[in-house]
């Protein structure tokens, strides 16, 4: 999307935890996307965390191999010789981690401490024509009016939130009744290498259903999540994962909520780990529950998919596939559909992370807004509002031809402290909004 006038930086809103102690927003600021996986044979490994300006710790790096028929089964051929990297998920795997159970905590109010940019003239772009219904959503962390000015849309498809309060669902419901709502607890690290995965499932559910059994809640959120982006360091703790999983979406189901399994980070787990997690998705399959993953790419969404390299506008067919984004083709090809799991799945956070090591574009880049003069060198849009919505618009473009994806929840609109280069307020929500409008649901 070019712009015909000037332009505008999207605003930064950062957010805080009023009543939170320095330890719980440390390990907030530490609760997405902890892992950096090798994805191909000297191309670059994936840092699926963000956080704020502090170096990222680093884990001991176990080394896993791709399966031997991941290079028939892709266009894109097996990575060799990947090095998976932990970084501090919130379901961390550590030899000299205590022995505890889980102490989950609910999601403290937050305080909104925004530092917003001086907005100018916000450029016209040229608009997207009229097309199917979108599959693109967002994730929010707190209320926002620009969040209702999308959904008024009516072309949100799911939303993913932080904030329980019970009228924010229900206002969402009452702009786009259509559009699927998630919500997430927060929840301490769980120690897969020493948990009882029923244990845990038990606690997680007497924890969640002091929310989730609110009747506004009961009447607005069609899904929970449970921890955010696993990383089993071994065949045995994705086992416990997947016996966590299928214990807590039973016992959900029986009080009439749904999981959202899995929401493991990008490029994550590796493809032969995933027979490990078939009870998982056995339960989510018997108990209506949906599978949720991350794909982020940089300093492209297009990066290392089979569209990589091919210019601003690529194009997508069902035929293509990744190894960060459209990864989830891969797994549904090889793993989810020989088995008959084909279950619904929500990218439960997606876009642009800078945080893929030993990639294009600059060294330090994080958020979408760090790649916006890279775009413009290199043919990608000299507006990186529209040029990253440009990208948007190609991965959901991707989910509209597969029918089992309900959507993906773009991260993030209303971005907590920590997290201003991802935020999409501004002039992304306003090019987004021309889309989503000629682009919406029945």
């Amino acid at each position: 999307m070019e712009p015909t006038g000037g332009m505008e930086e999207p605003k930064t809103e950062n957010s805080d935890n009023q009543n939170a102690t320095s330890e719980e927003r440390t390990a907030r600021i530490w609760s997405r996307r902890r892992f950096l996986t090798g994805m191909a044979a000297g191309v670059g490994l994936l840092a699926a965390g963000c956080g704020d300006d502090d170096p990222t710790p680093t884990a001991t790096p176990t080394k896993t191999a791709f399966p031997a028929d991941a290079q028939a089964a892709s266009p894109l051929g097996t990575p060799t010789g990947a090095v998976y990297e932990q970084h501090l998920p919130i379901v961390q795997s550590h030899p000299a981690s205590p022995l505890t159970e889980p102490t989950l905590t609910p999601t403290p109010p937050k305080v909104a401490q925004a530092t917003p940019i001086p907005p100018t003239a916000t450029p016209v772009a040229t608009p997207f024509p009229p097309g199917p219904p979108s599959k693109l959503g967002l994730f929010v962390s707190r209320n926002d009016p620009q969040l209702f000015e999308l959904l008024a849309t009516g072309g949100v498809a799911v939303v993913k939130t932080l904030e329980l309060d019970v009228n924010f669902g229900r206002q969402i419901k009452e702009t786009s009744p259509r559009t699927k709502l998630i919500g997430r607890i927060d929840l301490p690290q769980l120690h897969l290498e020493s948990i009882d995965p029923v244990g845990a499932a038990r606690d997680f559910v007497n924890a969640l259903m002091i929310y989730a059994d609110e009747g506004g809640r009961r009447e607005t959120f069609d899904g929970w999540e449970a921890y955010n982006e696993p990383v089993p360091g071994n065949g045995d703790e994705m086992a416990k994962l997947a016996d966590f999983e299928a214990e807590r979406t039973r016992l959900l189901a029986e009080r009439g909520i749904r999981s959202v399994i899995g929401n493991f980070g990008t490029g994550q787990p590796p493809l032969e780990m995933w027979e490990r997690f078939l009870p998982a998705l056995q339960a989510a399959k018997q108990y209506d529950g949906w599978l949720g993953l991350h794909e982020y790419s940089a300093p492209t969404i297009y990066h290392l998919s089979t569209r990589d390299g091919a210019g601003r506008y690529p194009g997508v067919t069902p035929a293509d596939t990744g190894w960060l984004t459209l990864r989830y083709r891969q797994v549904y090809n090889q793993i989810l559909r020989p088995a008959g799991l084909e279950l619904p799945l929500v990218m439960t956070e997606m876009g642009v992370d800078g945080l893929v090591a030993n990639r294009p574009g600059p060294a330090n880049a994080r958020g979408w807004t760090d790649f916006q003069d890279y775009w413009a060198q290199n043919g990608y849009g000299l507006w990186g509002p529209g040029a990253y919505v440009e990208q948007l618009v190609w991965y959901d473009q991707a989910m509209q031809q597969d029918a089992y994806v309900i959507g993906g929840t773009i991260y993030a609109l209303a971005a907590s402290q920590g997290w201003h280069s991802y935020e999409i307020s501004g002039a992304v929500t306003q090019v987004l909004k021309q889309y989503l409008s000629v682009h919406a649901g029945a």
